[in-house]
């Protein structure tokens, strides 16, 4: 589809995106990041790669092992 686009379409669909990424909300990284820091402390009680699963609990769990004879 670029390849159709003229140069100068393709500027003023870079120009509209600019427009909207402009209006988006910022916020300071020393703020979010202390934010995610906290949250993922919080949570990390629980999360499973951190915990494990519980056995009775893992849908993966091998039901039963391959018998060769």
């Amino acid at each position: 589809m670029a390849q159709e686009l003229s140069e100068k379409e393709l500027l003023k669909m870079e120009v509209e995106q600019l427009k909207k990424e402009v209006r988006n909300p910022r916020a300071l990284i020393s703020k979010t990041g202390k934010e995610i820091k906290d949250y993922v402390e919080a949570e990390a009680g629980n999360d499973p790669l951190l915990k494990g699963i519980p056995e009775d609990k893992n849908p993966f769990k091998e039901k039963g092992g391959c018998m060769i004879s």
